[in-house]
This record gives C-alpha cells, sequence and structure tokens, in this order.
C-alpha cells in the first residue's frame, strides 16, 4: 500500500533448516570462475591489451592525460596550481625548519616530489609536498644523529663555536637517507599489495597521533618567537624538559623578535579569518603568508633590523638546482626503525585524504597505487637532496576548493617553485626565521581543532575516545616514534578486548512478527514460554570459548555440567540394569521375550521422570544475519570439514532464521506432547523443565560442542 502509512508484507514457505535449504536452493558448484591452474596460465600468458592494462595501473597518468580536456579542465588548474604554488614557497620553507634543516631544504621537497606524483599518484585533489608531522618525525631523527655537540669547535680567542655548515651537511645526509629507506618500504608494500595495513591505523589514532604531533611542532617553534636558545632534549619527556627549559629562559627573551612575531602572528590570524568568513564569496584565498613573507623580508632588509637588533634570518638561500647525489646507505641501520614509522603515518595521511577526495568527487583512489607512488616520491626525492612528504590538508584544500581538477594543478605550482628556486630564492635570505615559525603556528589550527574530538567520542564510543586519549599522551610524552609504536599497540589490545568483552543476551519475539530483540532493551520483545533464545554479538571462537559457554549457562538458566553428570549416571545405571537383565535372562531362559519387554518400558518411564531435570533439551543452533538472514556458506563449510555436524547434532539443526528454528521446536513439541499423552495419564509427576530448547544465534559458532 503506497498510499499508506505502514507497509506490510506477507511470506509463506516452509520453515527451512539447512538440508532443506540446500534442496529449495538447489545447493552446487554454479560459479563460472576459472581453475586454479587457467589462473596460473592467464598469468603467464602474454597479450597487448594485458600488457597495456598493467602499464596503465603502474603509471596512472598514461590512462588521464591523453584524454586531458583543455576547455573543461585548464583553467581550474592554471588558478588552482598558482594557488598551491604560493603556500609552497613559505610552507616549505617553515617546515623544513621543522626538519632542522636550512629553508631551501624545503622548497626542493615541494619541487621534485610533486612532480613524481603527477605522473604515479591516483588521487586527483591532494597536494603532496611538505607536511607539519612527517617534518618534525624527520627532525627528531637529523637531531639525534647529528646534535649540534658533535659540531663545536675551537675559536681563534679559545672560545668554542658551532660549525653550522659541517652540521647543516650532516643534517641533509641523514634526511635524504632517511626518505630514501622509507620510500623503499612504501615501495615494497605497494608492490605487494599490503595496502590494507593502514586499516589497522585507525581515525582516532590517526588524529591523536597528529594532535600529539601538533604538539610538538608548537612547542619547537617557541624558541624562534621569544628569541632564546633552550637546550636539545631527546627520548622520552623530552618536550616536557624543553618546556621547563622555555620557560626559565623567558626573562632572556628577545624584545624585537618578539615584536615582529606578535605582528606577524596578528596579522596572518586576521587574514586567514577573513578567508574563512568568505570563503564563498572570494575568488581565491588571500595569499597572506606569501605577503608577510615578502613585507617581512623588506622591512628586514631596508630597515637594517639585523645589524642593530641581532635578529635572526633565513641567511643564505643558494639558487639553482644541485646535482642529484646518492644517499648515504651506511646510515640505514641508524634509522630503519624511524623511516619505516614515517613510510606509515605519511601513507595514512596521504590515503586518508586520497580517499576522501575521491568520494566526493566519485573517482577510485587505489591504496595499493598510492603506496608506490609516495614511496617513488620519496625515493627520487632522496636523490634530490628532498625529505619524506605527503599530502597537505590546507594544500589540498585549497587545491579543491580553487577548482583544480586533475594533478596538472601539482605541476604548475611545481613551475612556480621552481621560478623561485632559480631565480628569486635568494632575495629571501634576510626573512626573519621568527616569521616562519609563526606560519607554521597558524597552520596548526586544524590540528589543534582535533581537540574537539573528545567530546563527540565521549558521546559517540568510549573505546575510540581511549585509543585517541592514549595516543595523544604517548605521542607527546614518549615522542613520535616510541609513541607510535604504543599507540599500535594499545590499538591492537583494543581489537582483542572487544572480541574478548561481547554482548551476550536473550532475545525475545516481538508479538505478530519475525523480529526477535534483545529483553533487556526492548520492552515489547517477549521470550516464548519454554524456549531460550542466546545471542552473541562477536564472533566465537577459541579464546572467547570459556567465556561464551559461561555466558551461555548463566542468561539460559540451563546447567550444562550438571546436564552431562546427570547423562553419565544415566548412561552407567543403563549399563547395568542391561547387565542385571541379560543374568535375568539366563535364569528366566523361557519368559525371555515378555521380562525384556516389561523391563524396557519401566527403563523408558524411569529416565523420563527421574534422571533429567530438563525433559527434552534440543540445541537449534542458527545464525543471526540481520541483513539477509540467511547462513553463510562458508562458515557451513567450515562447520562440516571440522566434523561438527554429528547424530547429537545434524545439520538439521541447522536454521535459516531464527523464526524458523522457533517454529520448528514449536511443531515439535506438540507433536510430543500428542504422543505422550497417553503416557501422561499413567504418571501424574511433572518434570522439572527450566527450558524446553535452547537457540543458539551468533556470528559465527563455537568449534566444540558445549
Amino acid at each position: 500500500d503506497m498510499d499508506g502509512k505502514e507497509t506490510e508484507y506477507f511470506v509463506r514457505r516452509d520453515v527451512l533448516d539447512e538440508l532443506r535449504l540446500d534442496e529449495v536452493a538447489q545447493k552446487g558448484s554454479w560459479s563460472s570462475k576459472p581453475s586454479l591452474s587457467e589462473q596460473v596460465k592467464d598469468s603467464l600468458r602474454c597479450s597487448l591489451p594485458k600488457v597495456k592494462r598493467i602499464i596503465l595501473t603502474w603509471i596512472p597518468v598514461l590512462g588521464w592525460l591523453p584524454r586531458y580536456s583543455i576547455r573543461e579542465n585548464a583553467l581550474g588548474d592554471l588558478i588552482s596550481g598558482c594557488s598551491v604554488g604560493i603556500m609552497h614557497l613559505p610552507q616549505g620553507m617553515a617546515y623544513a625548519l621543522l626538519a632542522s634543516l636550512r629553508p631551501v631544504y624545503g622548497l626542493y621537497t615541494s619541487l621534485f616530489p610533486v612532480l613524481v606524483y603527477f605522473i604515479f599518484g591516483t588521487s586527483r585533489h591532494i597536494s603532496v609536498g611538505t607536511f607539519a608531522v612527517l617534518s618534525i618525525m624527520v627532525g627528531s631523527v637529523t637531531e639525534r644523529l647529528a646534535p649540534d655537540s658533535e659540531f663545536m669547535v675551537n675559536g681563534t680567542n679559545g672560545t668554542a663555536g658551532l660549525d653550522i655548515d659541517a652540521r647543516d651537511a650532516e643534517r641533509v645526509k641523514v634526511a635524504c637517507a632517511l626518505t630514501l629507506l622509507s620510500g623503499i618500504f612504501q615501495i615494497l608494500l605497494g608492490v605487494v599489495r599490503f595496502g590494507f595495513v593502514v586499516t589497522y591505523l585507525s581515525e582516532p589514532l590517526v588524529r591523536g597521533y597528529t594532535t600529539g604531533s601538533a604538539c610538538h611542532v608548537c612547542v619547537s617553534q617557541l624558541k624562534y618567537l621569544f628569541g632564546v636558545k633552550p637546550s636539545r632534549f631527546s627520548g622520552p619527556f623530552s618536550l616536557i624538559y624543553t618546556l621547563v627549559d622555555l620557560c626559565s629562559l623567558l626573562p632572556q627573551t628577545r624584545v624585537p623578535e618578539l615584536v615582529v612575531s606578535l605582528v606577524a602572528l596578528a596579522v596572518l590570524i586576521v587574514v586567514k579569518e577573513i578567508n574563512a568568513c568568505y570563503r564563498h564569496k572570494l575568488p581565491l584565498p588571500l595569499p597572506i603568508e606569501l605577503v608577510v613573507i615578502i613585507a617581512a623580508t623588506i622591512i628586514t632588509h631596508y630597515c637594517g633590523l639585523t645589524s642593530k637588533y641581532y635578529i635572526d634570518v633565513v641567511g643564505e638561500i643558494p639558487s639553482g638546482i644541485k646535482a642529484p647525489r646518492v644517499p648515504d646507505a651506511s646510515l640505514f641501520s641508524q634509522v630503519v626503525g624511524d623511516a619505516f614509522a614515517v613510510a606509515i603515518v605519511g601513507y595514512a595521511i596521504n590515503i586518508s585524504l586520497g580517499k576522501t577526495f575521491g568520494l566526493k568527487h566519485g573517482y577510485k583512489v587505489d591504496s595499493n597505487q598510492e603506496l608506490v607512488a609516495l614511496g617513488l616520491s620519496n625515493t627520487v626525492g632522496g636523490f634530490f637532496q628532498c625529505y619524506s612528504v605527503t599530502s597537505s590538508l590546507s594544500r589540498s584544500l585549497v587545491q579543491e576548493s580553487t577548482g583544480g581538477k586533475t594533478q596538472v594543478a601539482g605541476v604548475i605550482s611545481s613551475i612556480i617553485v621552481l621560478i623561485t628556486v632559480l631565480k628569486i630564492g635568494a632575495l629571501f635570505e634576510d626573512l626573519p626565521k621568527a616569521v616562519l615559525s609563526c606560519i607554521v603556528f597558524v597552520n596548526l589550527k586544524g590540528m589543534f581543532k582535533q581537540f574537539m574530538d573528545v567530546a563527540v567520542l565521549w558521546k559517540t564510543n568510549k573505546v575510540d575516545l581511549l585509543v585517541w586519549l592514549v595516543t595523544f599522551v604517548s605521542t607527546v610524552l614518549f615522542n613520535l616514534d616510541l609513541g607510535l609504536a604504543i599507540s599500535v599497540g594499545f590499538s591492537m589490545l583494543t581489537v582483542i578486548f572487544r572480541t574478548q568483552l561481547p554482548r551476550y543476551s536473550i532475545l525475545g519475539n516481538v508479538p505478530g512478527t519475525d523480529v526477535y530483540l534483545d529483553t533487556e532493551i526492548y520492552r515489547e520483545a517477549k521470550e516464548i514460554p519454554g524456549i531460550k533464545i542466546f545471542r552473541s554479538s562477536t564472533t566465537i571462537y577459541y579464546t572467547n570459548a570459556d567465556m561464551y559457554l559461561e555466558a551461555l549457562q548463566e542468561k539460559s538458566g540451563i546447567e550444562i555440567g550438571k546436564l552431562l553428570t546427570a547423562k553419565k549416571k544415566h548412561d552407567a545405571k543403563q549399563k547395568r540394569m542391561q547387565e542385571k537383565e541379560k543374568k535375568k535372562a539366563k535364569k528366566e531362559a523361557k519368559n525371555q521375550f515378555i521380562s525384556l519387554m516389561q523391563s524396557q518400558a519401566t527403563q523408558d518411564v524411569h529416565i523420563e521422570n527421574e534422571i533429567f531435570p530438563c525433559r527434552a533439551l534440543r540445541v537449534c543452533l542458527c545464525v543471526f544475519v540481520s541483513l539477509c538472514g540467511l547462513v553463510s556458506a562458508c562458515v557451513v563449510a567450515q562447520l562440516e570439514a571440522a566434523g561438527f555436524f554429528s547424530d547429537s547434532i545434524p545439520k538439521s539443526r541447522l536454521f535459516v532464521t531464527v523464526h524458523d528454528a522457533v517454529l520448528h521446536v514449536l511443531r515439535e513439541r506438540l507433536t510430543e506432547r500428542r504422543n505422550v499423552s497417553g503416557a501422561a495419564n499413567a504418571h501424574t509427576h511433572t518434570p522439572r523443565c527450566m527450558c524446553d530448547s535452547l537457540l543458539l544465534t551468533s556470528r559465527m559458532f563455537p568449534t566444540t560442542n558445549p
């Protein structure tokens, strides 16, 4: 009835157990799937279409670039590429400081990996390049393996000085080796189709980790804002030690750098808020970061702030591109753990953004190809003195919102960065580092907004909230590498605990329907007299089988141990009675036939009335599938292979739905009552019965008979 408020449906069919279902549905091998030998032969067979398909899979640009529509895409990609390229300049230089490298290496990182991703990537909208979290992860490694203390030299007047050039050169070697190794890890994972590994990094874990990383980024930049030089700490609690040291140095704050920082922060925050408020009206967001960099450089240079107030500036920015150089492989053993962490975190951020935009615009992002693309970007970048890259949320949003359609926008942004590196990079030598730090601070806004996850997760999922909090706290206290390991370990524990702590419930029928719901939640769900329907919310396997059995006994009120004991006593007594009958048969050979019939009748009545406290305990197994109500074929196959079905639990006890099992039990119980009506007249003793039947519902079956 399309006009009515409620829609009703009526179904008339037989009660279906597993055997009857096989007959009705005509179970058999109807699949046309090729055999294993045919699949192997097909994989070894070479043909032109197959070669073309493989090439297009590994080099996606060959698939979409020949079909590139200039009329539909060119203008949007041009505007988007220019906008993102302008963002690359300040972010590249600023994030290089997080990696403890000179700003020019941030520009290199915004150039070469972007071109590689253009060729091998499958996302059309993400902007690959420098990112705060990965930059700080790289910086923790470069500072650990190339600390200032190893580059102290004696001055001409006997005082110790720092050889900055030697230190920076060594840190570049460390960063390149780390980047190359992380890229190799990503390529290998992509080749073996291991893209699913990121599914083990849940969204609360990634967001908690990036929020904790943002705290490290924030603390690392405070020294530039206040113009102080705190001691360098490494290992657990280094962030706490750095904060304490910074607080002790606050009386030594350099006022000129603090003034520069406050002015830059004020301008950046105000204009960015204007961009956010009027983003729908502005054709392009105001490039305030670039404006602030240009203005700060001009003011510092022409007002002589460097010589008058000793403001710390960027320094020499060499023009041109350096020749590729093989990274130092001898450093691999020292950075292997950090490289794997960088590879996983970078990929997790990249694929989450890529799939978000792919879902929004209706195209597929290949998770395994993204691993290969990101790995090649890092591998090639390692040869050109770049450090590890991933996609940036802020740049990706700008690339998408300004009309970008394809990765041609990335190429255009790379051209802008290339022009800067070749021609105008040297003009930024008088740029105060405090301004770059302010740019970093302002761009952390999105990460710090993730603190709002706590309130949302508190209402929706307490376990995910615990994962978020543990990840954040461990990242803040134990640094990025150890914090990630602790977070992943804890996340795995929550998966185990969720399977160990499922919800067990007793189901009742909603009158007039075939719907069965939890009686503790739904008032109208009523238990059927004499039938217990027990449900487990999780898969049953060896680790939680004992808990399942305990919950089954508690919820159903049936003590299976006592039933088994009673059965053993019954078997023993039956055996004694049989032996007694044999002896009696020898003595009464003449009346053997009559005596045997009388003894058997007495035995049946005795068992019925005295031995079993539950008159007819039938275990009817059925799977509760909320979408279609059918038993999973693979589960049935596993049960058959394991020899689960027997004479005591035949395959006919497996039903398609809970309602089929209930109807079967009710029908059998009615038949029994009719059959024993004569015996009931002869024996007035009523058996003590807690439940006539027990129905088990679960997403998987126990491997042993409880």
